[in-house]
């Protein structure tokens, strides 16, 4: 029995250079939800040109509950992937899933961050965010701000704010971002942490004043507007991001190959034209750095929860 078992794990792993050499061989579902799609479908057609095989982007709605099952219950082999984004480290703290984001996906790179733009309506007297915190002190309960819904990114990162200042600010969730932009344009609310695309082009035209942004470093596509923690909230690090996740029992062979080439097609220079002006900083990490990355996003927004006092439903 003992040799037999040696036998079968020699044939294992004699495979699998086989399967990384033969992988792809068939065309690739890219399963998006849960956030913009635009880098799976910026990096779809590059990997098509480089590999031969079609990459098909699936969006599944649900607010990327519906990605993650799908991409969960997919055979292990490299020909699934997830595009995962922020709203996959919150879910778990709002809604009971079927699946576990670290034991359920294997990581295989950060594609990218872009940040949050601290924003609010120009008729509101605030310059910074120090302004802002001193407005809000002297109005407690006074300003709203909105959001695209409850555990959403921009009420989640509103709610670390309050925490980090004691500031009390009133939430407003909106069925989707653009209706609370919408709001914050029609002044129904003071303040909202929009995501950089939506954000730019309403603070270009005048409509929206940025206080700082959310990321840890300055964004490129802003590059005059402070971060949150260079304005007096040191560590503040709240990024929208982009990554690639497989089923958990993807061959490691499958996982590098994927990874080498996700991270080559996103240096080229037309990618990285195209994804400029969306904000997007271009990261691609290893797989072990963005299992680190996952565990302590996870591990943040659990604690925002927390004082929310949100349960999973």
């Amino acid at each position: 029995m003992k040799r037999i078992r040696t036998l079968w794990c020699a044939v294992v792993l004699a495979a699998a250079p086989a399967l990384a050499q033969q992988y792809p061989d068939k065309p690739i579902r890219f399963v998006t939800g849960g956030g913009p799609d635009a880098m799976a479908r910026i990096l779809g057609p590059k990997m098509t040109a480089t590999w031969g095989q079609q990459i098909v982007i699936e969006e599944r709605g649900g607010g990327g509950i519906l990605s993650g099952e799908t991409v969960a219950r997919a055979s292990a082999d490299g020909y699934t992937l997830l595009l995962a984004t922020g709203t996959h480290t919150m879910n778990p703290n709002f809604f009971k899933l079927s699946y576990d984001l670290m034991r359920d996906f294997a990581p295989v790179t950060l594609l990218g961050t872009i940040s949050f733009v601290l924003s609010v309506h120009p008729s509101l007297p605030a310059k910074s965010v120090d302004d802002l915190v001193k407005l809000a002190r002297a109005k407690p309960g006074e300003l709203n701000y909105g959001s695209g819904g409850n555990g959403s990114p921009g009420h989640l990162i509103g709610e670390m704010f309050k925490s980090r200042t004691g500031v009390n600010i009133v939430h407003v969730p909106y069925k989707t971002v653009a209706g609370g932009v919408t709001a914050l344009l029609g002044e129904q609310v003071q303040l909202m942490f929009v995501v950089s695309p939506s954000a730019v082009p309403q603070i270009k035209a005048g409509r929206l004043r940025p206080l700082a942004v959310s990321t840890f470093k300055r964004s490129a596509s802003l590059p005059e507007v402070p971060t949150v923690a260079e304005s007096g909230l040191a560590g503040f690090d709240a990024p929208a991001w982009n990554g690639v996740l497989v089923p958990a029992k993807t061959p490691r062979t499958v996982i590098t190959k994927l990874h080498t080439e996700l991270v080559k097609d996103l240096r080229f220079p037309d990618v990285l034209e195209r994804i400029a002006p969306l904000g997007f900083e271009p990261v691609g990490n290893t797989p072990e750095e963005f299992g680190a990355f996952l565990r302590a996003e996870l591990a943040k927004w659990a604690k925002v929860a927390r004082e929310l006092n949100a349960k999973a439903e």
